[in-house]
């Protein structure tokens, strides 16, 4: 039979399950009587756990917000899956500055672990193998994210320092729309509201982000995320670059996704596919073009280069180096 003090653990771990929960449900749960289930919430609020009672007909006890965190119970396959999530975090680069936080609440768990999860999970971090090495990335200010996420949520200006990829520092006030994370960093895009225009910023050069009084409307229909990709598509490079290739949108974004290029789509007439092979415009910005005539030739596609001509020599280059290598016996 459990003894108190674990069905004590053991209703703190329903009620962190989320939701009210009656006390008929939770004596049923934990085997004893409803007197004894008020003993036991009790006994969590003298341990400064956050528990509350709902008055009425659907009545009973749920966790509310604490200003701590209360002991937090896991099963094997929550902490199983909190363990693989911090690893694979840390590998894509999406942690906060604070990168010694991911290790130590790893090792707090993995210290609480029973003996033949912690074996098994050795195992698998033993046999588990990335195709991608990990990446050495800046990454944010926890409190910088956060206060911008919460601007995001109620839609409130934020003002932030901010250092551009040439170093020059400014102050901007952001009617912030969305957090992105893209490619191991984030990012935060909306309107700067001095120019009236979108620009998109990379958290990890924001130094402080302080929320401002007032509020502003989104635009209807926002997507963060594409809002990013297409600020990598139009950002100033050196090389403006203008193509027209036939094929299909799914074969052209196989090679040139929407962070790279922007695509001129044109809906189909009566009658025709969606994905019918067609003519299709495709832009883009580079700041090197030595990347593109391999790509081009690993779409296998008719194109035409509109611009630059610097583009149009570096593929006949590419072409007549391949044929000559092919001519080898």
């Amino acid at each position: 039979m459990p003894r108190p003090t674990g069905r004590v653990l053991t209703l703190l771990e329903l009620l962190q399950s989320g939701g009210t929960r009656t006390v008929a449900e939770l004596a049923d749960r934990l085997g004893v009587e409803g007197r004894t289930v008020r003993r036991y919430v009790d006994q969590l609020i003298e341990l400064d756990v956050p528990v509350e009672s709902v008055r009425g007909r659907y009545g009973g006890y749920r966790l509310a917000p604490g200003y701590r965190l209360p002991p937090l119970m896991l099963s094997d396959d929550e902490a199983l899956a909190v363990l693989l999530g911090l690893v694979a975090g840390r590998r894509a680069g999406l942690t906060t500055t604070e990168r010694t936080a991911s290790e130590t609440a790893s090792a707090k768990i993995r210290r609480v672990l029973p003996k033949h999860i912690a074996r098994r999970l050795d195992t698998l971090l033993d046999a588990l193998a990335f195709t991608v090495q990990p990446g050495d990335f800046d990454t944010p200010d926890a409190e910088v994210l956060l206060t911008i996420a919460d601007a995001v949520r109620h839609r409130r200006p934020v003002s932030i320092r901010y250092t551009d990829r040439d170093g020059r520092r400014s102050e901007r006030t952001l009617h912030a729309y969305g957090v992105v994370a893209h490619a191991g960093r984030w990012y935060v895009t909306g309107q700067d509201a001095r120019i009236g225009a979108d620009r998109t910023f990379r958290l990890d050069r924001i130094a402080d982000a302080r929320t401002l009084p007032g509020s502003f409307e989104a635009p209807v229909g926002t997507d963060p995320a594409q809002r990013v990709l297409s600020a990598f598509a139009t950002a100033e490079y050196r090389h403006e670059v203008t193509l027209r290739i036939h094929g299909t949108v799914g074969q052209i974004r196989a090679h040139l996704p929407a962070s790279v290029a922007s695509l001129e789509e044109h809906a189909p007439t009566t009658g025709e596919d969606g994905a019918t092979e067609r003519w299709l415009r495709v832009r883009l910005r580079a700041e090197r073009l030595d990347w593109l005539p391999p790509v081009l030739a690993a779409l296998d596609r008719p194109f035409v280069i509109e611009r630059p001509d610097e583009l149009r020599a570096l593929v006949i280059t590419l072409a007549d180096r391949l044929t000559s290598f092919a001519r080898q016996a």
